[in-house]
C-alpha cells in the first residue's frame, strides 16, 4: 500500500495560502516516475484549480488548453514533483491507437509477454496520466477512455480479460492548443475536433502566458545572473511577438511563430552562454526562435528586438 502524506500548500508551492491549507500527496520520493523538481513560479489561480482536481476528481479528467509554450505540461509536472506523485506522460499523435495506452504483447527474452501501457499503469498504481497534445489524436481512439474517466474498471481483453479497478489517486490530464473544438486559426496543423462525449468528461482550464511580473520571476529564477534591465527588455519583445502571433478576434496574427516562456528562458540562457560574442542578443535570439521563422518574419522580429533594446542590442550582457 502506497503511503500518502499531507503537504502544506503555502510552503510546498511558495504561494500565499490560508494557514493550515493542505493537499494530499505521497510520502515516497524515490519512485522513478516522479518528475524532476525544477525552479518554478506557480500562478495561484491555476494551482488552485489543479489542486482542487487532485483532491477530488469527481469522475472528471482535467483538460488544459492554451497557446504553445504557455506551460501546460510543466504546471502539472511541477505540482506532481512537489507532491511525489508519479506521472505517466504520453505525447499523442494522429496515428496513436488506444492499445498503445492500454498495453501490448512484446517479445522479451524469446517469449511473448503482455506489457502494460501508461494508462494501465497509472490506473492500477494511482499515478497521473498526462496526454500531451491530445487534440492531435483520433477522436474515435480517445473515446476508448470514456468509461475509465468515469471510474469504471479497465478491462484488457488482450490480456485474458484482466480487470484493473482504478486506484483512488488515479487522475487524467490532457493538454491541447485547442479546447477540443479544432483549430480555427490555422496555426496548429493536425489539431482535430474531438468527440463531444469525450470532452464532456473533462474540466477545462485555460493556461495563457504568465503576466509580466510572474514571467520576470521565471526568467530570473532560471537565469539569475542576467541583469534585470535586460530581462525586462526581453519581456517587452516577447509581449510584442505574441501580440502579432495571436492577432485579434477578427484577424489572424501576422506571425506564425511565437515566443513562449520556454523560448524566453532559452534566449536569456543562450545570451549568457555566448557572452562576449558580437551581437550576442541577436545571435541568441536566432538560435532560440527566429532560425525557424520565415525570412521576412525573422527580420520583423529582430527589428522589434532592436527597437526595444536600443543601445543594448549590440552590447554584451
Amino acid at each position: 500500500m502506497i503511503q500518502t502524506q499531507r503537504y502544506d500548500v503555502a510552503t510546498t508551492f511558495g504561494v500565499n495560502a490560508r494557514p493550515g491549507l493542505e493537499v494530499q500527496g505521497f510520502a515516497d520520493d524515490t519512485h522513478p516516475q516522479i518528475p524532476v523538481r525544477k525552479p518554478y513560479v506557480f500562478r495561484p489561480e491555476l494551482l488552485r484549480d489543479v489542486l482542487a482536481y487532485l483532491h477530488d476528481a469527481g469522475g472528471d479528467g482535467m483538460f488544459l488548453t492554451g497557446p504553445t509554450g504557455a506551460g501546460k505540461t510543466s504546471l502539472i509536472n511541477q505540482v506532481a514533483a512537489r507532491l511525489n506523485w508519479p506521472v505517466q506522460s504520453v505525447t499523442c499523435h494522429g496515428r496513436m491507437e488506444i492499445g498503445a495506452l492500454v498495453g501490448q504483447f512484446v517479445l522479451i527474452n524469446g517469449s511473448t509477454q503482455f506489457v502494460h501501457g501508461p494508462l494501465s499503469v497509472a490506473a492500477r498504481d494511482g499515478h497521473l496520466l498526462i496526454l500531451n497534445e491530445s487534440d492531435l489524436m483520433d477522436p474515435s481512439e480517445l473515446a476508448g477512455l470514456n468509461d475509465i474517466l468515469e471510474g469504471q474498471p479497465l478491462v484488457i481483453a488482450e490480456n485474458g480479460g484482466e480487470v484493473i479497478k482504478p486506484h483512488p489517486q488515479f487522475r487524467v490530464f490532457a493538454t491541447g492548443n485547442s479546447a477540443g473544438s479544432g483549430d480555427g486559426s490555422g496555426l496548429y496543423q493536425g489539431v482535430l475536433r474531438q468527440n463531444l462525449a469525450f470532452m464532456d468528461r473533462f474540466r477545462v482550464i485555460h493556461v495563457g502566458y504568465p503576466d509580466a511580473v510572474i514571467e520576470k520571476q521565471v526568467v530570473l529564477s532560471a537565469v539569475p545572473s542576467m541583469p534585470e534591465t535586460i530581462v525586462e527588455k526581453m519581456l517587452h519583445v516577447a509581449e510584442e511577438v505574441r501580440r502579432l502571433f495571436l492577432g485579434s478576434d477578427r484577424e489572424a496574427g501576422e506571425l506564425t511563430v511565437t515566443m513562449s516562456t520556454r523560448t524566453l528562458v532559452r534566449w536569456a540562457s543562450l545570451s549568457l552562454t555566448f557572452k562576449g560574442a558580437p551581437n550576442v542578443f541577436h545571435y541568441a535570439l536566432e538560435q532560440a526562435l527566429t532560425a525557424r521563422a520565415e525570412p521576412e518574419q525573422r527580420e520583423a522580429i529582430h527589428r522589434i528586438a532592436a527597437d526595444v533594446f536600443g543601445d543594448y542590442w549590440e552590447a554584451t550582457p
